[in-house]
């Protein structure tokens, strides 16, 4: 085995690498995302501990994810200089992240001593964070360690937890709660070492500290292990044992326990999802990244919780879920840990009411899904989401509003799940009434002409978020119909099979006029496509200024000017954000013949600006539809390293976007596995078309076939097998 391909290194430091390594470098375990920073840093370097599920607003800021008071904070300091990166010179520094074993390591010579960390968040116990800290003196010094649990943290809109309360002794306790609900958020540190030295607790402003001293000796290791634990009440949770308790039992069975448990735990993971790309070592360690990403921001720990569109990298995005969970994310987690795959849309059952109060405040039937869902559904998306970079003026933007192709993807994904697995468990546990409430939805949505009857979605906007208030978006009528389509195929089924449950379904929505509507609706709103045309994204397209990306981008201004809403350089061109028709041909490729895959890439590639990290793996899977491996592998690296590089668009006018991007990582799955591979499955049988790129000698991924049996597939340039 290469260790190259599973470990990710940067050495020296540069201040401008901070916050893009602290991406890079990201641990988690689905509760817990501790980003990649040094132990003794903080706030100033985004230092965070960024808590899934749970959320608070500050006044009249936006909502957006709590994070927890850092518990693994450490600094040491040699005759009183602190070891501090960035603050102190150093002689040699590297970062490394472990993407099979979850870890994140450094390795820093200060000349004074060199020390070496090593943290994780646990896959076993998803609230706790270990820490151990290795340091060697080049000289008798006397040594402190401050160490402890830290209050100030780093918050866009916050602060957000308050009325801290302190408990010292072995183990340290702060206690505090979220301002807008008062969920209680609870944070113990333990510490252990071997070496004799003396210990006092100082309760401060910024938190509650360890002050560790002795006379250390030149030459000598020293070892310090921190575990901390992080609860917090969302949903009413009960603990079960005390923040207290769980470090106690992790410091029993020490570090070399805790991380022995996490390694077997990830190497389950990757027994199930590695995908082996021989013959480019690069593009084999950029996949492994992606794929360790998604382990990392799971949310095994819960049956309703969802992925956030920047995962557990921080409070960008409002840590909201978006669309990129059904569409990019699901198809991953259907293939290769089904469980989850149903958990995250049991999260869309739950949130179901959230749904339907806010289709009711925009004077719509149905479920209208939030653009950026949080708690309970709640729309987290605010009418004004950019700044005009030369006003300072906050631009209105329609999101929220007009984005209502989320319920579809929604559906579509709700529809799959039963079409992959066979499992009707989640139709009948609250899925089929989503897709119902969907249906209902796009029924009270949509216009029909009085001079010629045509049945039309208007004033929408589709994922090329450049173009606000378009009309017929092809996309959003494509996803429209084939909800339509399979609210018919889900009721005819139930009805087929479990008669009375379908019967009292039917009864307590009243769907049975809305279930003929759909019959009577459906041939009207499906887009017909001519395969000898280019498919017009929305109505006017065409119509639009046909230029160059490099025409629009010598428009520019300001480098963090937004290219859409009403006034960007791109609103009134065919320049498009991301795929968008391309993303439908990349969804139902049933519909379309490779010669009508490859005339629509030519024409909307050039023209397709990738502003977001949903688009290039779109292009790479469509490319692979006709034949032409060699498009794909560009769009596949740069979709497969994109938290690599660190060169993805971190700005939308003034508001900081960055972070990770799991849907560009779980693209990464896709691309190798629906685009190289050519995976599909008809009636549960696993079907192939390969489309392998020359760089690439073989390619190898585990796979659920049909019953539930996981297979082995591999595909050469010679042929393929499945085992």
């Amino acid at each position: 085995m290469n260790a190259d391909i599973w470990k990710y290194t940067r050495s020296g430091f540069d201040k401008n690498e901070v916050i893009t390594n602290g991406n890079r470098f990201l641990i988690g375990n689905g509760f817990i995302g501790y980003r990649g920073t040094m132990d003794e840093w903080g706030k100033d370097e985004l230092s965070a501990v960024n808590l899934a599920g749970i959320y608070d607003q500050n006044g009249d800021k936006w909502r957006e994810p709590v994070n927890a008071p850092n518990g693994v904070f450490c600094k040491i300091l040699i005759d009183r200089i602190p070891m501090a990166l960035g603050e102190t010179e150093t002689k040699e520094h590297t970062q490394t992240i472990d993407f099979r074993r979850g870890v994140h390591e450094r390795e820093t010579d200060f000349g004074k001593a060199t020390l070496k960390s090593e943290r994780l968040c646990s896959m076993v116990r998803h609230n706790l964070i270990a820490s151990r800290l290795t340091f060697k003196l080049c000289e008798d010094s006397r040594v402190e360690i401050i160490t402890g649990i830290v209050t100030d943290i780093w918050d866009i809109n916050g602060p957000h937890l308050f009325d801290h309360a302190f408990k010292t002794g072995r183990v340290l306790v702060v206690s505090s709660k979220t301002g807008e609900l008062s969920f209680p958020v609870v944070v113990s540190q333990a510490a252990v070492y071997d070496f004799p030295a003396d210990e006092v607790h100082e309760m401060a402003k910024t938190g509650l500290y360890r002050h560790i001293s002795f006379d250390g000796k030149a030459g000598q290791e020293y070892t310090l292990a921190l575990f901390c634990a992080v609860y917090s009440g969302q949903k009413g949770e009960q603990l079960n044992k005390s923040a207290e308790d769980l470090v106690i039992e992790a410091e029993k069975l020490g570090f070399c326990g805790v991380l022995a448990e996490h390694e077997a735990a990830w190497d389950a993971l990757w027994q199930n999802s590695e995908v082996t790309l021989e013959g480019d070592d690069k593009a084999q360690r950029a996949l492994n990244a992606s794929i360790y990403h998604l382990h990392s921001i799971a949310p095994r720990h819960a049956d309703n919780l969802s992925i956030p569109a920047r995962g557990l990298s921080g409070q960008t995005y409002k840590g909201a879920i978006f669309w990129d969970t059904e569409i990019f994310l699901f198809p991953f987690f259907a293939h290769t840990d089904p469980a989850l795959a149903k958990n995250l849309l049991r999260y869309r059952i739950e949130t179901l009411p959230g749904a339907l109060k806010k289709a009711k405040e925009y004077g719509f039937r149905g479920a209208f899904y939030a653009w950026e869902s949080q708690e309970g559904g709640a729309e987290g998306c605010s009418y004004f989401n950019a700044n005009d970079i030369f006003t300072r003026r906050p631009l209105r933007t329609y999101f929220r509003d007009k984005q209502i192709h989320v319920s579809g993807d929604i559906a579509y994904a709700m529809w799959h799940y039963f079409a992959l697995s066979g499992d009707d468990s989640l139709l009948r546990e609250g899925g089929a009434e989503v897709i119902f409430q969907v249906a209902r939805f796009f029924i009270s949505r949509t216009h029909q002409r009085v001079d010629n009857g045509k049945v039309e979605l208007l004033d929408v906007v589709g994922p090329d978020e450049y173009h606000e208030r378009v009309n017929n978006s092809v996309f959003t009528n494509q996803m429209a119909a084939f909800c339509l389509e399979n609210t018919i195929k889900t009721a005819d089924y139930l009805k087929g099979k479990y008669p009375s449950e379908y019967r009292a379904l039917m009864d307590r929505l009243d769907f049975k006029e809305d279930l003929a509507f759909c019959r009577e609706l459906l041939p009207k709103i499906k887009p017909q496509f001519d395969p000898e045309k280019i498919i017009e994204q929305f109505d006017g397209y065409f119509d639009l200024e046909d230029c160059s990306l490099r025409t629009v981008s010598s428009r520019i201004l300001h480098k963090q000017e937004y290219w859409g809403s009403n006034n960007g350089v791109a609103a009134h061109t065919q320049i498009i954000k991301q795929a968008d028709v391309v993303a439908m041909m990349a969804l139902f490729p049933e519909l379309f013949s490779p010669e009508a895959v490859r005339r629509n890439w030519e024409y909307y590639e050039p023209r397709t600006e990738h502003g977001s990290s949903l688009s290039a793996c779109m292009y790479a899977l469509t490319a692979c539809r006709f034949g032409r491996a060699d498009l794909a592998w560009d769009h596949f690296l740069k979709t497969a390293s994109i938290d690599l590089t660190g060169t993805s668009k971190s700005w939308a006018g003034e508001i900081y976007i960055g972070g990770t991007h799991p849907a560009a990582n779980a693209g990464a799955w896709l691309i190798a596995v629906m685009g190289f591979a050519g995976l599909s499955k008809q009636n549960g049988r696993i079907m192939l078309s390969p489309c392998l790129p020359e760089q690439i000698t073989r390619l190898s991924f585990r796979v659920i076939a049909e019953n539930g049996i996981r297979k082995t597939v591999t595909v050469t340039h010679e042929g393929y097998e499945i085992q």
